[in-house]
């Protein structure tokens, strides 16, 4: 006679076993359009509090009067530098906010709730010659449309130490939080509400209109930026996952990142630019706000 199931030893390795999630669907998520643009509204505000706070705080220990902080801020290339380095907390903080959501504060997964993994036969390396491809038809229209100087320019140049922290907050933090909110949260929720062709459209239009402030008036690089989301948004209703437009936005930005970077010693490979306007305060702010986003 055999030993009875009862007794017998458990096995091992079944506590090793990957557990599937229960209920986990990116395209009918554990949140709403409610909760959705709450974040991607809130994700403002951080940026705004953040700044202020290191603006200020700036401010005081350089004792500069009140009524010259706003010519100071958008003039000093220190206040420029604290204001750039304040988008990498205010992204931080944002992401907790998406936690909170999408795991309804740890019932659900995070990452598989998003629908981090690779679908529609996409790869890593076919996500980089796709990024690339895409960086390629910007420069040419770039090429074609002119290079006008935009207001993020001039913030980039305004300091070797704003030029690198924008490369990496463009790299490293951008692209996640982008694609957190715009093609998981946002797209995810208004794809329940509307189906996926109105929430590609919707988010096409919002990642497009937050870009437009910053790269004004260089209508190539706008033209670019539209491309970009429609092709990252078009991959997340294709494929119901995130990875992929991840991947494409970290290549897209990476590249273009090392090209701040090393700027200086590659400015002759780049269409030279015409000078634009110099901007004002709100336009000023407008550019610092968008760019958490880029």
């Amino acid at each position: 006679m055999g030993t009875p199931l009862e007794t017998l030893p458990p096995d091992p390795s079944a506590s090793f076993a990957p557990v599937e999630p229960v209920g986990v669907n990116p395209d009918n998520p554990p949140w709403g359009l409610g909760g959705a643009l709450g974040v991607w509204l809130l994700s403002f505000v951080l940026m705004v509090v953040v700044q202020l706070v290191f603006l200020v705080g700036l401010a005081m220990y350089r004792h500069i009067a009140l009524a010259a902080l706003t010519d100071w801020a958008i003039s000093d290339a220190e206040a420029i530098f604290f204001q750039i380095v304040s988008i990498i907390p205010a992204h931080a903080l944002t992401l907790g906010l998406a936690w909170l959501l999408v795991t309804r504060v740890g019932k659900y997964p995070f990452f598989p709730t998003l629908g981090w993994d690779w679908g529609g036969g996409l790869t890593f390396w076919r996500c980089v010659i796709l990024a690339v491809a895409l960086l390629a038809t910007g420069t040419l229209i770039i090429k074609l449309t002119g290079n006008p100087e935009t207001a993020l320019d001039r913030l980039i140049e305004s300091s070797r130490a704003a030029a690198l922290t924008t490369a990496f907050a463009a790299t490293f933090t951008a692209p996640l939080v982008e694609e957190v909110i715009y093609r998981g949260l946002l797209y995810s929720a208004l794809r329940r509400l509307v189906g996926a062709g109105w929430a590609v459209s919707i988010v096409l239009v919002l990642f497009a209109a937050i870009h437009v402030p910053q790269y004004w008036p260089n209508v190539g690089v706008i033209v670019t930026i539209i491309v970009l989301s429609f092709v990252l948004t078009a991959l997340r209703a294709r494929t119901g996952r995130l990875l992929p437009c991840f991947v494409v936005h970290l290549v897209f930005n990476g590249i273009q990142s090392f090209f701040i970077a090393f700027g200086p010693y590659l400015d002759p490979l780049w269409p030279e630019k015409t000078p634009a306007p110099a901007p004002g305060v709100l336009l000023h702010v407008v550019t610092l706000l968008a760019r958490a986003f880029h």
